[in-house]
């Protein structure tokens, strides 16, 4: 059925199942983003838990200024293949991470006073200067989906300001809040104006304020313009004090797609075609958040004459991908490509089953040419277990 009429690549020139870049549009992200930086005065940051494609490091260094990581692998990974500052946050960190940590951190927020209390000397005793600051919880929540919410009753993350004891910021130079997932500069309106009137009193000796992540700004009704004026306006009150954005997913936003075939056919109450991919093993948000992937040249359910289930090869009956409508029967050996499939899949396959991880390629920008980065196989589900 599929050829390449309406695709923005050869998508027979890939292996299947494939991660496929495409250079043209993250440049077109990164473009936003650049822009953002320099009418506002912040500076951006990549989030390597949203998109951690390091071949396209070369390329996203050229418009931000470092990475922010969730642990000791993710901030070596940014040092040595991105460069530039290094921002470190965990829940929690161990000693032995700690000691890994210190060698590539420039920034490091703790979740707790606790653990800032535990590790201040083991950072002062460090032969390179770290920034440390504090994760913060303005308790004021804005999201749909309770999963990604860090303000929600009970959570971990960060510390309200109720529990905040004389002398618990001693020795911090920042304050770091991240409250939003895949959301308008409204949403971070509100949780600014909440986070000053809860820590505001502390900024005064601060060197820093980190923004956080979920900020949807490479997302075409993105209101940049609101973007720039709130943080303008923060700096305003507090000439004094760097901020700094970590986006993950506004960074490969629309910039990739996951290319899979149809391997077989069967009838149960209606078609179903199973593929050589995943939901729960390469596309885990559709079973989590949840939602639906888009294909190109698919429908909704009877929008179109050929409607089918489409599910994974796993043996977890819920590995359903969902239902779509083709112009025409669909047949084994079919390629159909998702999109929007950069971000937090790569970073968040598994092997389970034994299935391999999608290939890994790029599209270059101006050739149009489609390059494999990486392809898997039984070693890399080996190594993982012993």
């Amino acid at each position: 059925m599929t050829d390449n009429t309406g695709y923005p690549f050869d998508i027979h020139a890939c292996p299947s199942p494939a991660y496929v870049v495409d250079d043209a549009l993250l440049r077109r992200n990164l473009e936003c983003l650049k822009a953002v930086q320099e009418r506002s005065g912040a500076k951006v940051l990549l989030a390597l838990k949203g998109f951690a494609m390091w071949d396209t490091f070369p390329l996203v260094s050229e418009y931000l200024v470092g990475t922010t990581s969730s642990g000791q692998d993710e901030a070596r990974l940014g040092a040595e293949t991105f460069g530039g500052e290094v921002h470190v946050y965990s829940p929690a960190f161990t000693a032995p991470e700690m000691d890994v940590v210190l060698r590539y951190a420039d920034h490091l927020s703790f979740n707790s006073p606790g653990q800032w209390r535990r590790f201040r000397e083991t950072v002062a005793a460090a032969p390179r200067r770290i920034s440390c600051g504090l994760r913060v919880n303005p308790e004021h929540s804005t999201g749909e989906v309770a999963l990604y919410d860090p303000c929600a009753p009970g959570s971990r993350l960060g510390t309200r300001a109720a529990d905040l004891e004389p002398g618990d910021i001693d020795g911090l130079e920042g304050l770091h809040f991240h409250t939003l997932c895949e959301q308008n500069s409204d949403a971070l309106e509100e949780t600014l104006d909440a986070f000053e009137a809860k820590f505001g009193q502390y900024l005064a000796g601060l060197r820093w304020v980190n923004f956080g992540g979920g900020h949807h700004i490479t997302r075409a009704d993105y209101d940049v313009d609101r973007l720039v004026r709130i943080i303008r306006d923060f700096k305003s009150r507090h000439p004094h004090l760097e901020v700094y954005l970590e986006p993950g997913e506004a960074v490969a936003l629309n910039t990739g797609f996951l290319v899979a075939s149809v391997l077989d056919i069967v009838d149960n109450d209606g078609p179903i075609a199973i593929l050589d991919t995943s939901a729960t093993a390469h596309m885990p948000d559709v079973l989590e958040m949840p939602y639906r992937p888009e294909i190109i040249g698919a429908g909704r359910p009877g929008e179109k004459p050929y409607t089918y289930r489409l599910g994974g090869t796993t043996c977890l009956a819920g590995d359903v991908i969902g239902d779509y409508s083709f112009g025409k029967p669909l047949e084994i050996g079919d390629r159909l490509v998702f999109t929007d499939m950069a971000h937090y899949t790569m970073v968040k396959t598994t092997t389970f089953n034994g299935i391999r991880l999608p290939a890994i390629c790029r599209v270059d920008e101006t050739t149009r040419a489609v390059r494999t980065v990486r392809t898997f196989g039984y070693v890399d589900y080996m190594q993982r277990l012993s």
